[in-house]
């Protein structure tokens, strides 16, 4: 069971990471399958000396009944007693004020336990782990201000390279990619750049493919740079359109129209091809 957190640039449209929601569902179902012929009844009488799972799977129906306090109250207690999901879905409260007042500083507190206690290979966790990295890394980058957590873009860029690397996740990967290009937190170098958003883009995520696309056109590579910012615009998630809008068009004014045209031909071929 894996997941991601879709920041900003891009978002996950593989099969194997899903949104947050889709995750603490995953993560739900996960502990029904093994829970089977102990059906779960919101008026069974948890209390928080229960288990970490009946704390959790409570948390989670009074989380979908919009009983947000009982919620946090669950997770806390879950939590408490080491169960990661439990964790996380506190964290994510935390960070979006959903139930709680917003406090970023106290979610970043949550996700470092979570990753500074590792996973083992193939465990469920998997995807908690890897959200919790992508949200340090997502906090490294911009600071948090008010608090301890300043602004470390090598930690950031660390961050992105582990979940990038050893996970294959696609948005750490174009995360990655852009941290190289922009030089923060370490060197820049365009060929390492490229690689990372191919890898991406393969994986499914339309922003990388829009941002390698530029990098082929500002390297003259016209055609090819043109058809993989047509393909990404064509397959834009919408609130990414605008942006990936805006760099194609600022290519297409530069480019000449026999150019322009063969490109809008192959768009809907690139998304297949590697570098």
């Amino acid at each position: 069971m894996s997941a991601v957190l879709w920041k900003k640039y891009g978002i996950m449209q593989t099969s194997d990471w899903k949104s947050p929601a889709t995750l603490l569902l995953s993560a739900f179902l996960f502990v029904m399958a093994g829970t089977a012929g102990h059906a779960f009844d919101m008026n069974a009488g948890v209390t928080k000396e229960s288990g970490p799972f009946d704390l959790f799977k409570f948390g989670f129906k009074a989380y979908k009944n919009g009983q947000k306090e009982d919620a946090v109250e669950a997770y806390r207690y879950a939590a408490e007693k080491g169960h990661t999901g439990s964790r996380w879905a506190l964290a994510n409260m935390y960070a979006a004020g959903d139930g709680v007042v917003e406090n970023d500083f106290e979610a970043f507190k949550i996700y470092a336990d979570i990753a500074s206690q590792g996973v083992e290979p193939g465990s469920e966790d998997t995807g908690f782990f890897v959200n919790a990295l992508l949200s340090l890394a997502r906090y490294y980058r911009q600071g948090i201000p008010d608090s301890p957590v300043r602004i470390d873009l090598a930690q950031a860029r660390q961050l992105y390279f582990q979940a990038a690397s050893t996970f294959g996740v696609p948005e750490a990967q174009f995360q990655l990619a852009r941290m190289i290009l922009a030089g923060e937190g370490g060197k820049s170098n365009v060929q390492q750049a490229k690689k990372w958003l191919n890898l991406a883009r393969k994986g499914g995520h339309t922003g990388a493919m829009a941002v390698f696309g530029n990098v082929l056109f500002e390297e003259g590579q016209t055609v090819r740079g043109l058809a993989f910012l047509t393909a990404a615009l064509d397959n834009c998630p919408p609130k990414d359109c605008d942006w990936m809008q805006s760099l194609q068009e600022q290519a297409f004014s530069i480019a000449n129209e026999e150019d322009r045209r063969v490109a809008v031909a192959l768009a809907p071929q690139v998304i297949s091809q590697t570098e």
